[in-house]
């Protein structure tokens, strides 16, 4: 998270101030409401860097202020630490909080509704970014900005089947946030319209776990690999190289997301973009309309996407 928020600094988005917290600019005789974040990966997921860059450059009528909670990198004491940065938020008297779920963390779920729980008791606003904090297909009670996650996974699948792949198959790791699952439902449609005699296949493995993978490789003989994101995505590759499995020659592969080393691996990867600053920018407007109208229902609001095609699904071979 650290890294992240230099970097931001460096930009010029944000002013870091000793023993107080982590500000976006704004002019002092502005007028314009206090916002926090709480984004536990920030730093380690790549997405949420570009977002709040858009929230911070996004212009709905005044300045605002985005604050950043505390950091929680300990995933050890990631419990109390996510309750204290809440904490402190609502003795800030924030008047709403973007919240990025945590995922792959023991009682992430337990963890998230106290979370949810501090910031309802409290009156504050909540605007979830890029997944809810309740399994799919539950909805929680917050609005939610994001991609229409079940149509990127029926985009990359349907990519790949048309590619030429006939045993393709899904690969997320466990704990996985509920947008991985809302991915695997459109990866399950996506095989469903081929109208082929391929049944889907979802492994829930390490991808850098050599063991899994090889036995996984052996089960299902893929010849195309769906990622839950780019993340996965660059481990697998690593360990298929180390297994001596050639991407795309032998297995084709995608993702979802599009962060900026997906180009830069040792196969480019085809994947999903994600319009990460539009999404910043229209997670303020969303936490406005809310406070301008708190007893609106519900919404998820859903931005299209584009795919990638380099590559890692056999783009020179077809070509």
């Amino acid at each position: 998270m650290n890294r992240a928020l230099r970097e931001l600094q460096l930009t010029g988005i944000i002013e870091r101030r000793a023993g107080s917290g982590s500000y976006v600019r704004a002019d002092a005789g502005t007028s314009g409401y206090t916002f926090g974040l709480l984004i536990p990966e920030l730093g380690r997921t790549e997405i949420f860097e570009p977002i709040c860059r858009g929230m911070a450059e996004a212009q709905h009528g005044g300045q605002h202020v985005l604050l950043w909670g505390s950091s929680l990198g300990d995933a050890a004491n990631i419990g109390p630490q996510a309750a204290q940065a809440c904490r402190q938020l609502v003795a800030r008297k924030v008047a709403g909080v973007f919240f990025a779920p945590l995922e792959l963390t023991p009682r992430k779920d337990a963890i998230n509704r106290t979370i949810a729980d501090i910031l309802d008791t409290a009156g504050i606003a909540v605007v979830l970014l890029d997944r809810d904090l309740v399994p799919y297909p539950e909805r929680s009670v917050y609005d939610l900005v994001g991609i229409d996650n079940r149509r990127a996974g029926y985009a990359v699948t349907s990519h790949l089947l048309r590619r030429g792949c006939r045993r393709v198959i899904f690969i997320g790791r466990p704990g996985s946030a509920p947008t991985v699952d809302v991915r695997i439902a459109g990866y399950r449609e996506a095989i469903a319209d081929a109208q082929t005699a391929l049944e889907p296949a979802v492994f829930r493995i390490e991808p850098d776990d050599h063991k899994h993978v090889r036995e996984m490789l052996r089960r299902s003989r893929p010849d195309g690999v769906v990622c839950a994101n780019d993340f996965t995505a660059a481990r697998l590759l690593k360990t298929l190289t180390d297994l001596r499995v050639s991407v795309p020659a032998k297995v084709r592969m995608a993702g979802i997301d599009d962060v900026k080393y997906a180009s830069l691996l040792s196969v480019p990867l085809t994947t999903i973009h994600q319009p990460c600053a539009d999404m910043g920018a229209i997670a303020v407007n969303t936490m406005l309309e809310r406070l301008r109208q708190p007893k609106l229902p519900a919404r998820d609001i859903l931005l299209n996407f584009h795919l990638v095609v380099r590559d890692s699904c056999g783009l020179r071979k077809a070509d």
